[in-house]
């Protein structure tokens, strides 16, 4: 007897549903979701305060676009990206805005940061042949380890989509030694986010 391929799709997307609601992946992306709303408002709160109160963005950031070339403001950006996420890459999306081709610039900052996870997850890999970096590492962020290791794929969704240190998330794939061809696949959705939050953040700066 033949089975409908509908209704093996079926159970199978509800195992899935089943597996990820046991594991608290939802209530983990719920959180994460409540915590990346707030860092988005008080970028959006902050820049209009600095912009009506401090300083005129604009004459700020096409100052930075005049004074500095862009590859140190790339350089600095693809650091930030491949070193733990230190500088929020919204303030370099603000700045592809005032560029002589603001969309081929902002391209090139999701490509690095793209390529900045990469490294990332090379580093994680290789942080492995260290044992005393490993293990101190593994106990700095054990749940974020643990929860690649349960959750990988979605996991790297949600770092490269939501305001969450992309690094972060490629160091411990990498540190899990997580599939590197379906890292890249997943990973392409931090496309996705730049442009996403371009459309935002054109409109205000």
């Amino acid at each position: 007897m033949k089975m409908n391929p509908r209704s093996v799709k079926k159970t199978r997307l509800q195992l899935l549903h089943q597996y990820y609601s046991y594991t608290g992946f939802y209530k983990f992306l719920g959180i994460s979701l409540k915590k990346a709303l707030p860092p988005i408002l008080l970028f959006i709160a902050g820049l209009l305060i600095v912009n009506y109160f401090v300083i005129n963005i604009n004459d700020l950031l096409i100052y930075v676009t005049e004074n500095y070339s862009d590859y140190v403001v790339f350089s600095v950006f693809f650091a930030s990206e491949s070193l733990l996420g230190l500088i929020p890459p919204e303030i370099f999306i603000a700045w592809s805005d005032k560029t002589t081709s603001p969309i081929l610039y902002l391209s090139i900052l999701a490509l690095l940061s793209y390529l900045g996870g990469i490294i990332s997850y090379f580093i994680g890999k290789s942080i492995t042949k260290i044992p005393s970096v490993h293990e101190y590492l593994e106990v700095k962020m054990a749940k974020h380890i643990r929860n690649t290791r349960k959750w990988g794929g979605f996991l790297i969704v949600v770092g490269a989509l939501l305001p969450i240190p992309f690094s972060i998330t490629s160091i411990a794939a990498g540190m899990i030694k997580y599939p590197f061809i379906s890292y890249l696949l997943f990973g392409l959705l931090r496309f996705v986010r730049f442009y996403l939050y371009a459309v935002a953040i054109f409109s205000l700066v």
